[in-house]
């Protein structure tokens, strides 16, 4: 059976979750505006995946558009996929890549990196796309830093639904981005008036945003903001369109171990946060340094006067 079919039958209705998302300016309260729907109240992550910030899009006449200074990460991968517009990376592996739409920039902290992103001077006048972390397991958590560009995904059409398959697999095609929990993103791209049944893996939990346009997703109404989540158990999802749209599809298997996420670190204890942000704002060689950017680097806000609390994937 293909993993795209049309005029789907009517399955069992599933429950599904909304998560609102929260607007978050990065760079400080002037900054460039994002919706951040993980973590949310409810829900601190779908698979591995345990941070999610969409933006746009943004009409960029007279704005300088994105520019978030050099920062550090830890015990995570970034993952940058954008609709519109274009967006510069620079990293302390000495790195620098533009990333356009249908291409994928992947970052792993591992141990610790820094990196900044920017709009380049020469750009497309709009931007609009996510930044999604990934949080590594237990065993790869304190790996090497690395970086990797993919400007040639796999792409799977059937009818009016075309998927672009971002990391691990989906419908017989699989990304060629290094994963290290079994997991799935894709951007699935609906023409308008399309309808489809998306096969899913039972083990895996999954949520769908809107990106561009409205879907029907079995009998939930999607629009850009909030995360849809469908949870675990499903062997597949219905989704329809009137006018085109765009989704983001993540799933992954549920992810157990327990987080302290503080900032832009993902570690395990409430003193390995406290190391953390030391190093990175004594300078030790552990985040490297970012060169090439304009500005700098972002400093680490003060540690909150309570012990930091490893938590669960549900709050």
């Amino acid at each position: 059976m293909s993993s795209f079919e049309a005029d789907p039958e009517v399955g069992p209705a599933w429950p599904t979750e909304l998560l609102e998302g929260a607007p978050v300016a990065l760079g400080g309260p002037r900054g460039f505006a994002v919706t951040r729907t993980l973590p949310n109240r409810q829900r601190r992550m779908v698979g591995a995946w345990c941070f999610l910030d969409a933006y746009g899009p943004h009409d960029l006449t007279g704005d300088a558009g994105m520019r978030v200074g050099p920062h550090p990460h830890t015990g995570l991968q970034t993952v940058t996929w954008l609709v519109a517009g274009e967006v510069l990376h620079r990293d302390s592996l000495g790195n620098t890549q533009e990333i356009r739409p249908g291409q994928l920039n992947l970052m792993t902290a591992g141990r610790g990196i820094s990196h900044a992103e920017q709009t380049p001077v020469v750009n497309s006048g709009v931007l609009h796309g996510v930044q999604l972390w990934v949080a590594l397991p237990h065993a790869d958590r304190d790996m090497p830093a690395a970086f990797a560009h993919h400007d040639d995904l796999p792409v799977v059409t059937d009818g009016g639904l075309t998927a672009t398959v971002l990391m691990g697999s989906l419908a017989g095609a699989e990304s060629p981005a290094r994963t290290h929990t079994p997991l799935v993103g894709a951007e699935l791209a609906l023409a308008a008036g399309a309808s489809a049944r998306i096969e899913l893996r039972p083990s895996f939990e999954y949520a769908i945003l809107a990106l561009d346009g409205a879907a029907d997703v079995d009998d939930a109404s999607l629009k850009p903001g909030p995360l849809l989540y469908l949870g675990s158990g499903r062997s597949s999802v219905r989704l329809s369109s009137g006018p085109s749209a765009r989704l983001l599809l993540l799933g992954g298997e549920p992810f157990e171990e327990r987080l302290v996420m503080w900032w832009n670190f993902v570690g395990r204890e409430h003193d390995e946060i406290v190391q953390m942000r030391a190093d990175w704002a004594s300078g030790t060689p552990r985040f490297g340094v970012v060169r090439g950017y304009a500005g700098p680097p972002l400093p680490a806000p003060p540690m909150p006067i309570t012990r930091l609390v490893p938590r669960a994937r549900v709050r």
